[in-house]
């Protein structure tokens, strides 16, 4: 009987502006970041990619997406403007297994296939040797923090392919690979690769396009952020008016205002009044650990704490305990917090939040992941009509944006301006003058 010959990539010729990014993979360059325009073949050219590198290296090859949704709707289940599923490149005779719920594609050499949202709280898998971050300037960028270590481990390779969304984390990225010499970064618009003729562009804008997401989806401008998001215009003016830059600790009381999670995160941002400013000099989340961790974070931080604020459902009993967090927090760890009312009105809760930036400032490294989650707070999208709802999305920018909220409230109901209480309470104690000293007796 004759073998049978199958060609990797399998029906598939790479544009010649595609070309680069698949070259320098295979050449040994293990980082990469393909900002390219809408419309590119970014996908088409990277499942072709992990196909033929599943070949080369049995191993485990993740390719990501904002959102499981995404994954099935763009990859799993996507097609290419010729009609032809993206699936198909991967050729049947090729594949051992295929598991339409988990989006996982087992191969005959035994490489494993697996689309995975970064909206779920399991996103490494075992071992991956190679991996794709889709739309990576959507995705919660801690994605990427837990994989790095393996890939680093194991000599694994990876690749960010995006559109920009403003100056968030992508921007950050991609600045950072273009003064890496360790990293394949590439920038390309409708000017370089002629993929899109401006008639098309042309009848985008025709048909209701805006003149500014033209620029950011066709031509990679930085300078336009996530459509639909809540505060882009805030974060822009707060950069021009230079209010996110190095902020000092002083010697004042740092209030806090978290944002509770159960099955979501844990929020906090730190922040100091100085005169008339709110100097907002740190962020924290976390999830799946309990109130002690979040005490311990506090404690190691080792700032002068004044007021705790927290949401209405810190007044909440537990089903079991029959205590609430406030109760739990005040009892076990001498921490009191203020509970804020309930929220019936989110919108007006972040027109309260936009009246506040102007008298913010941010620490733009220790804040750096309370303001991703900021500028990627956005407007939930109705994919059946085409139009933004009249309320936020759910993702894992939600907890950052709403604990801002709640520190809006506090700033604006409450002021947050007490000094320290002169009583017994350990977590309002002053640091030791005494260097290396722990700041808590």
């Amino acid at each position: 009987m004759a073998t049978q010959k199958i060609r990797i990539p399998y029906d598939y010729e790479p544009r010649s502006y595609q070309v680069p990014l698949l070259a320098a993979i295979d050449n040994g360059i293990k980082r990469a970041v393909a900002v390219w325009h809408r419309r590119a073949g970014k996908d088409k050219t990277l499942i072709n990619l992990i196909v033929k590198k599943a070949f080369e290296r049995v191993g485990a090859y993740y390719y990501y997406f904002p959102t499981q949704a995404q994954g099935r709707k763009i990859l799993w289940h996507g097609i290419d403007k010729a009609g032809m599923p993206f699936l198909d490149h991967i050729p049947p005779e090729i594949i051992a297994q295929k598991k339409d719920q988990e989006m996982m594609i087992r191969l005959t050499n035994g490489s494993i296939i697996q689309l995975i949202g970064t909206d779920r709280a399991e996103v490494v898998g075992p071992n991956p040797v190679g991996c794709v971050f889709s739309e990576y300037s959507l995705q919660d960028p801690r994605a990427w923090d837990f994989v790095r270590p393996i890939l680093a481990e194991n000599e694994g390779w990876a690749v960010f392919n995006y559109t920009p969304r403003g100056m968030n984390h992508g921007y950050k990225l991609f600045q950072m690979a273009m003064d890496n010499e360790d990293w394949f970064c590439e920038l390309l618009t409708v000017d370089d690769t002629d993929a899109i003729t401006k008639k098309a562009i042309h009848d985008e804008k025709r048909s209701g396009m805006s003149d500014e997401l033209i620029q950011q989806e066709f031509y990679c401008s930085w300078e336009y952020g996530l459509e639909g998001a809540y505060y882009l215009k805030q974060i822009a003016r707060a950069r021009k008016e230079d209010r996110i830059t190095d902020l000092p600790i002083m010697d004042v009381p740092v209030h806090t205002a978290w944002d509770l999670g159960v099955r979501d995160d844990t929020a906090i941002w730190f922040w100091q009044n100085d005169g008339q400013y709110k100097n907002i000099i740190d962020y924290y989340e976390n999830s799946g650990e309990g109130l002690a961790h979040y005490a311990q974070v506090l404690k190691e931080k080792g700032y002068l704490y004044g007021e705790h604020y927290a949401p209405h459902d810190a007044d909440q009993r537990g089903k079991f305990s029959g205590q609430t967090f406030a109760d739990r927090a005040r009892d076990e760890l001498n921490l009191d917090f203020n509970v804020l009312p309930r929220e019936d009105n989110i919108d007006a809760g972040i027109e309260m939040a936009r009246a506040v930036f102007p008298i913010v400032r941010f620490d733009k490294d220790r804040c750096e992941q309370g303001l991703n989650a900021l500028m990627n707070y956005q407007k939930e999208w109705n994919e059946k009509r085409q139009v933004f709802n009249a309320r936020p999305q759910h993702n894992w920018a939600s907890n950052g944006a709403d604990a801002f909220r709640y520190m809006a409230r506090a700033v604006r109901e409450h002021q947050a301006d007490t000094d320290l209480k002169d009583d017994a309470d350990p977590w309002r104690r002053p640091r030791p003058a005494q260097a290396g000293q722990g700041w808590m007796a």
